[in-house]
């Protein structure tokens, strides 16, 4: 249930109103706008008298939100929420790219990578340290080195850094990580979902491979119900019976996204297509679709990639990219 307020309501009225309402074991969202406040309110609203609530003289309107995700709602939030880690801000008119290599290999590469995506214009840097594999036999990643080598990488360049957790188990290796990602095969792991709720760390969640947008937006729900808001939606592309990509990039989503929730949408153009040569025009058209960010697999060497080197883009084809979504951008403001 949503309460929005009438232009002229003083804090002194609102908390008093926000008292009697938490007095019924409601939890209580403030939105303030330029123009509008709106009380999302959370709980067993079943108790709430409508009618009271909406005789109230500060009280413009009372409605029911009947969507299942309540906090991830833009109804609920109408503001678009800014997510920040470090000096890097998504949502809310920032555009973030992020860029790096699937995995970590060593140090040599992770900081020469980093050093070449933060100078063509990234933001953030991605690396996996953990590496889900459909096949078990496949390189899985340096795990625990290499968190401790993403840090290293951002000692040399001052880019915070996002990797992908697969496990509660190894939550704590991950105190110094600036975002946490959870991978689409993780998207309704509900346990972790709930813990990473409680760190208060920005969340980057990918879709999964075969989810609705509905059941994404649950995904983000279960993060926030602990109390943690900063969260980062990611498409990254469907299963469908098409074979010609590795995966089909639903683009409407984006647009789709921003009118369901306030949280910022970026697009991971790499895991969607499966091949390097499609990456720069499926950005472009993501920056076009209005994505608050991009998610870019940047490798010195494909060719010897551990990891994916098929969709990987050198640093001079990140660098080119780069200008032509600055030009994107300028169009589109």
């Amino acid at each position: 249930m949503i309460a929005i307020l009438k232009p002229g309501t003083t804090q002194a009225q609102m908390q008093h109103l926000v008292a009697w309402l938490k007095h019924m074991n409601l939890d209580v969202h403030i939105s303030e706008g330029s123009e509008v406040t709106v009380l999302g309110l959370v709980g067993d609203t079943s108790r709430v008298d409508m009618e009271l609530l909406k005789s109230l003289d500060m009280v413009e309107t009372v409605k029911r939100v009947s969507e299942p995700y309540k906090q991830a709602n833009r109804k609920f939030h109408p503001k678009d929420t800014i997510v920040e880690a470090g000096p890097a801000r998504i949502g809310g008119g920032y555009f973030s790219m992020i860029a790096g290599p699937c995995s970590v290999e060593s140090e040599e590469q992770i900081i020469a990578v980093a050093q070449a995506v933060k100078a063509a214009g990234a933001t953030i840097l991605r690396g996996g340290a953990f590496k889900p594999r459909t096949s078990p036999y496949a390189f899985q990643g340096m795990k625990g080195q290499g968190i401790e080598l993403l840090l290293k990488a951002k000692e040399a360049t001052g880019l915070p850094i996002v990797t992908e957790i697969m496990n509660i188990s190894t939550l704590d290796l991950f105190a110094d990580v600036d975002i946490i990602q959870v991978g689409a095969r993780n998207m309704q792991n509900f346990d972790l979902l709930k813990e990473l709720g409680k760190t208060k760390k920005p969340i980057l969640l990918k879709r999964g491979l075969a989810n609705t947008l509905q059941e994404l937006l649950m995904s983000a729900e279960y993060i926030m119900s602990e109390g943690n808001d900063q969260i980062i939606l990611c498409e990254r592309g469907i299963r469908t019976f098409e074979t010609a990509t590795r995966n089909t990039l639903d683009l409407s989503a984006v647009p789709v996204l921003h009118n369901l929730t306030h949280l910022p949408v970026v697009v991971d153009p790499s895991h969607a297509t499966g091949k390097a040569e499609l990456v720069a025009p499926m950005a472009c058209a993501a920056v076009a679709s209005g994505a608050d960010g991009i998610m870019v697999e940047v490798h010195n060497n494909p060719a010897c990639a551990l990891c994916d080197g098929a969709q990987s883009i050198t640093p001079p084809q990140f660098d080119e990219l780069a200008h032509k979504v600055k030009r994107i951008r300028e169009v589109m403001v």
